[in-house]
């Protein structure tokens, strides 16, 4: 949807429940507005590149052993406060929608699911409406855990992050891979699986897109690593032309002591930010406190010549497991979100830190400054995910 002036609304999920705040880029500010029941918990949203709309998919998967209700609501974003309002009734899915996107033109809507893995496609009605299921002409093989989907710029390419997971105890590790897809008038035809030693080390969660150049950054989730890969006609190379780890102390940790989260790149296309997670805890007394690891932005700027990330920072978010943040589309500041409280020790005691919202200042050098942190009240529900969208 066009910009105004820069103006935009910031929304954080919260269980069912997604708030709508208002933004003071300036100020670095967030006031809360408004807010919005979903039918069940809110997995991931999406707006439309066009029209004043945002995306929600939702599942009962996380709070419910009846596993029983998934789908996705529109609602519109009132222009100018930012405020959601439902249209129509929810379209009911099959599974569990952990990530949704809308391609560049805005005609169809492609949908990620956990568990099983699969990938499905959706028309869009010119109003943005959701129509019928894309029949696919091959069968889309989305891999082991599938986790995101993302359109190229172009349109004519789609990237999904199937994740695998890692090994237990008692459980084999699962491989896996970026699979890369041709897309034309909704139809996905596979064009490549791109993975390394197998697969087992080898943990995509999340991929952003160059806004104008043939570059793919992948967030590793299992290795703690950025990888750049090129981009072209027929797919992405088949290894990547950049590995950088993010957590320089904790890089080789496992989860819960170290694991990568959202990628984001800055809308200049300059820079590039990751959340460095952990939420691992340890005894202390009848408590459980923060063990270790890192919960930090790392902020990258890009060659744009060659595309070569370069870490110039990381920055403490205050908080725990930040599981998605946000930038402003006019790129003036970034905002995380931590999913839950967290108590860390201090001194002979304990402290709670928790759940909340931290505001950096993004500098013309793409660093962050630490603004201000809004502590919220979650009351035993995630904080899952936030996002802006330009009003």
């Amino acid at each position: 949807m066009p910009e105004r002036e820069g103006k935009a609304a910031f929304y954080a999920a919260v269980g069912a429940e997604i708030i709508a705040h208002t933004v003071d880029a300036a100020e670095l500010t967030l006031e809360r507005l408004s807010s919005v029941m979903v039918p069940e918990a809110v997995q991931y949203a999406y707006p439309h590149p066009r029209l004043p709309l945002l995306y929600v998919g939702f599942s009962n998967r996380p709070t419910s052993p009846r596993d029983d209700r998934h789908g996705v609501q529109v609602y519109r974003i009132n222009r100018l406060t930012g405020a959601l309002s439902p249209i129509g009734t929810p379209v009911f899915l099959a599974s569990r929608p952990i990530h949704l996107t809308v391609d560049p033109t805005g005609h169809f809507l492609l949908v990620v699911y956990n568990t099983p893995s699969a990938l499905t496609v959706h028309r869009l009605a010119k109003d943005g409406t959701i129509g019928g299921e894309v029949q696919q002409a091959v069968p889309v093989d989305a891999g082991i855990y599938a986790h995101q989907v993302r359109v190229a710029p172009s349109g004519r390419l789609v990237v999904l992050s199937a994740r695998g997971n890692d090994a237990g105890a008692d459980i084999a590790g699962d491989p896996g891979a970026l699979r890369v897809f041709r897309f034309q008038d909704g139809q996905l035809s596979p064009l490549a699986m791109v993975t390394e030693g197998g697969g087992l080390e080898f943990g995509p969660r999340h991929v952003d897109f160059h806004p104008d150049r043939p570059w793919l950054y992948v967030s590793m989730e299992r290795s703690n690593q950025l990888l750049t890969y090129h981009v072209g006609e027929e797919g992405i190379s088949p290894r990547p032309l950049f590995v950088r780890d993010t957590a320089l102390q904790w890089a080789r940790s496992k989860a819960p002591t170290q694991y990568l989260g959202p990628i984001h790149l800055h809308p200049d296309g300059r820079h590039l930010y990751l959340v460095n997670r952990s939420d691992s805890t340890r005894d202390f007394g009848t408590d459980k406190v923060h063990a270790e690891g890192e919960n930090t932005v790392a902020c990258f700027t890009l060659d744009l010549t060659s595309g070569e990330p370069k870490l110039v920072q990381t920055i403490d978010t205050q908080s725990f497991h930040c599981r998605t943040f946000a930038i402003h589309p006019q790129g003036r500041m970034l905002v995380t979100a931590a999913v839950a409280p967290l108590a860390v020790q201090e001194g002979e005691g304990s402290r709670l830190v928790p759940a909340g919202l931290t505001v950096f200042r993004v500098e013309e050098d793409g660093t962050l400054s630490f603004a201000r942190k809004y502590d919220m009240e979650t009351s035993g529900r995630p904080l899952f995910w936030c996002g802006m969208a330009s009003l």
